[in-house]
């Protein structure tokens, strides 16, 4: 244990844009999807994990090229939060598949994550990033099939 400020700027990295979510809503609300409970809990504990664990775990030995992966997933990621943005703020842009990701707005924090854990040598950040690969990408698949059939039920 002890302070890494490496991980710190990570985890703040990926979690800064979901707060965009508090001033820019999406216009219409999204559409009520049944996630299961075991599972929304599985997303929670892994995005709760994903903010601390890389702050609070010391990097072992750094492997520089790893950085390039977890920069590019993040410059993904934001790209696709200026789409949200631009696209008028709508559900459909938040959970819109994005080349072959399905849902590229779960699947990029994920990459990241993980690059992270292998750029700084460090099991643990990987045992969060998994533990959110396993709750957010399958709750956010379900969500975003509620989506596409709202979606498809507006004239």
């Amino acid at each position: 244990m002890g302070f890494s400020p490496l991980g710190l700027v990570v985890a703040l990295c990926v979690l800064a844009p979901t707060l965009l979510l508090v001033w820019f809503p999406p216009q219409v609300p999204v559409p009520a999807a049944h996630v299961p409970r075991a599972l929304g809990l599985l997303e929670r504990a892994g995005q709760a994990l994903c903010v601390v664990v890389p702050a609070i775990t010391l990097p072992g030995r750094l492997i520089g090229w790893w950085a390039v992966p977890a920069v590019v997933a993040l410059v993904g990621y934001y790209a696709l939060w200026a789409r949200y943005l631009l696209d008028g703020r709508t559900a459909t842009a938040l959970y819109r598949p994005w080349w072959v990701l399905p849902v590229p707005m779960a699947i990029l924090p994920v990459l990241v994550i993980l690059s992270t854990a292998a750029w700084l040598s460090n099991p643990w950040i990987a045992v969060a990033g998994v533990i959110l690969a396993a709750g957010h990408i399958p709750a956010s698949v379900i969500i975003a099939r509620a989506v596409q059939a709202g979606a498809q039920d507006v004239p």
